[in-house]
């Protein structure tokens, strides 16, 4: 995408900051089927932190502790930014998220939820938004 971003990629981050996980994984996902190297490693980790929050979202705290991992060993090799997202700032945001359900290590908790306040938003490209 070197003249600009794929209609798919900021569509995912446009439902993605709605909150609209399920939405946004399918649009990703679209556009990682057509994808390869950096980019297609790097599309796969917004796919999991969006299905990671969906899980969170309807209480599968197994699944969304999983693809939570699995997203931020996908996504750390790419700080500080990469196409556009400051990851530093979403990957803190990120965790402060899923702080509370990372902190029961061996078991999964029934009394935590998704906590609106929390849930990450990522900042559109900076040349988007000048």
């Amino acid at each position: 995408m070197p003249d600009g971003y794929a209609p798919q990629y900021l569509e995912g981050l446009r439902l993605f900051n709605e909150e609209e996980f399920f939405e946004a994984h399918d649009v990703w996902e679209e556009l990682w089927s057509e994808s390869l190297g950096a980019e297609k490693k790097f599309l796969q980790g917004l796919i999991q932190a969006s299905v990671s929050l969906f899980h969170f979202g309807n209480e599968n705290f197994g699944g969304a502790r999983k693809l939570y991992d699995s997203c931020r060993q996908k996504l750390d090799p790419y700080r500080p930014s990469f196409m556009g997202i400051n990851l530093d700032t979403f990957l803190t945001d990120y965790q402060r998220c899923f702080q509370e359900l990372l902190d029961h290590k061996d078991r999964y908790p029934t009394d935590i939820q998704l906590r609106d306040e929390l849930v990450p938003k990522i900042a559109p490209p900076e040349e988007l938004t000048s």
